[in-house]
């Protein structure tokens, strides 16, 4: 099931030292449950000052986990930003999803959060932010190799019976639409990486990221058009369809676009740099204001002057 494996260095992310547990390790995750069943368990790496109220959560793909966005982490909580990275229980539809999400939220105190999301991520950010527009707990979106409707799959009409397969059939869904072709050592090991997380979750969590990631649903726009919008793409090839993207860019005329010109399925893992600097660009706007999501004395009074500058305009325009 593996691609194979181009000439390159070693894996990187049993390389790198990375927080809790010293060098090629994790430090354990926290587990939250907030709904009455026990068994739907969060798990999340919060990183980063903790006096930030509106921090910038990670939301995985269907084979991802919580630990997929490491680069992300280790990057960005060193330039003072507070990240949480998550790591979805197993929920049926999107509104159990929604409000599952809502409640953890309550139980982190977080009133408004920013939302990164990759692919489904992207999809249940999008669905999070609509299901709350009444009132507003996403303050922005970055969304990456994401989508807005679930039937660009083609598979509406089997996501209520992906409960029924069996683990190793779930998971040659998703393996068919990772990169088959040569591939840069990086993406390689980016592959390698979600191949190995993807062994690790279990047929449940399988199947209910699938099913979410078919079952017919689309996003509304119009609850959400005043957040603040970054639509990341990649410009080789990726699971997402050319169609789907360009939807994108129509449902979100005003969205900020952050393209790249290579990195596949996970950019956030294989391009890491340039994924962390776009999402530096657009929490920049954010800066000097409560929704910051990064600690004030990282930030210059230079550039705080700047921002506040350019708060005004936009204020004035409005």
């Amino acid at each position: 099931l593996r691609p194979s494996r181009l000439p390159g260095p070693r894996p990187y992310w049993r390389e790198e030292p990375l927080w809790g547990g010293g060098k090629g390790t994790w430090g354990r995750p926290r587990q939250i449950i907030v709904d009455d069943d026990d068994s739907k368990i969060w798990s999340l790496y919060d990183a980063g000052p903790r006096n930030i109220r509106c921090p910038l959560i990670f939301l995985p793909p269907v084979s991802g986990t919580a630990d997929v966005f490491f680069r992300q982490i280790l990057a960005l909580t060193g330039w003072g930003y507070r990240v949480i990275a998550l790591q979805y229980p197993v929920y049926w539809d999107h509104l159990e999803f929604c409000d599952g999400f809502r409640k953890l939220l309550d139980h982190l105190q977080l009133d408004k959060v920013h939302l990164f999301g990759a692919s489904l991520g992207g999809f249940l950010a999008q669905k999070f932010a609509e299901y709350t527009h009444t009132s507003p707990r996403v303050h922005s979106l970055i969304l990456c190799n994401s989508f807005s409707d679930t039937s660009i799959f083609n598979q509406t009409w089997t996501a209520n019976s992906f409960w029924l397969m069996p683990s190793f059939m779930l998971k040659k869904i998703v393996l068919g639409n990772f990169s088959s072709g040569p591939v840069d050592p990086l993406m390689a090991d980016a592959i390698d990486f979600m191949v190995d997380r993807l062994e690790s979750l279990g047929q449940s969590e399988l199947a209910s990221r699938l099913t979410l990631n078919c079952q017919n649903s689309y996003v509304e726009p119009h609850k959400i058009r005043d957040i603040p919008v970054t639509i990341m793409d990649v410009f080789d090839q990726s699971a997402l369809s050319t169609e789907a993207k360009e939807e994108m860019y129509k449902l979100y005329p005003n969205a900020r676009r952050a393209h790249l010109k290579t990195g596949g399925n996970f950019p956030y893992l294989c391009r890491s740099a340039e994924v962390n600097l776009y999402v530096q660009i657009h929490l920049l706007q954010f800066h000097g204001t409560k929704y910051a999501a990064i600690d004030p004395s990282m930030v210059s009074a230079e550039e705080l002057e700047v921002q506040k500058g350019s708060l005004s305009v936009s204020q004035e325009e409005q």
